[in-house]
């Protein structure tokens, strides 16, 4: 019999979860060389492939961004429409992507190791013989 209800996991729903939690430095990150506007930053992201998002959930991170002082906005002129907001790391911007940047790699690793199976594991709850 199959799980249903909560305990049921699906790809879609781990893959959710996944950009959920890393999407926030990886805005930062993509503005770590200079000012993006909010469309351009839209379509780095879904270059990714794995990271591609609506502007549903970029725009609202964004002003979120803002509120807790990791960007900064300017108006600038576009040739081709209307002004576009740009937006730019702050110094704390640039700390708090150092800092996940530093833990990124220990994380990774972590759960690397925990779902790549072993040749001599033993399964849970059996004792050694």
């Amino acid at each position: 019999m199959e799980p249903t209800g909560p305990t049921r996991r699906t790809p879609s729903k781990a893959v959710s979860q996944l950009r959920k939690g890393v999407l926030e430095y990886c805005v930062l990150a993509l503005m770590r060389d200079g000012p993006r506007y909010g469309v351009e930053l839209l379509r780095e992201l879904e270059e990714t492939g794995a990271l591609a998002t609506s502007q549903g959930t970029v725009y609202p991170l964004l002003s979120r961004l803002r509120r807790d002082e990791l960007v900064v906005t300017s108006w600038r002129e576009s040739t081709s429409g209307p002004p576009r907001r740009y937006y730019e790391l702050t110094e704390a911007g640039h700390a708090a992507l150092a800092e996940f940047t530093g833990t990124w790699p220990g994380f990774r690793d972590a759960v690397d190791r925990l779902l790549t199976p072993t040749a001599c594991a033993q399964p849970s709850g059996k004792a050694e013989e």
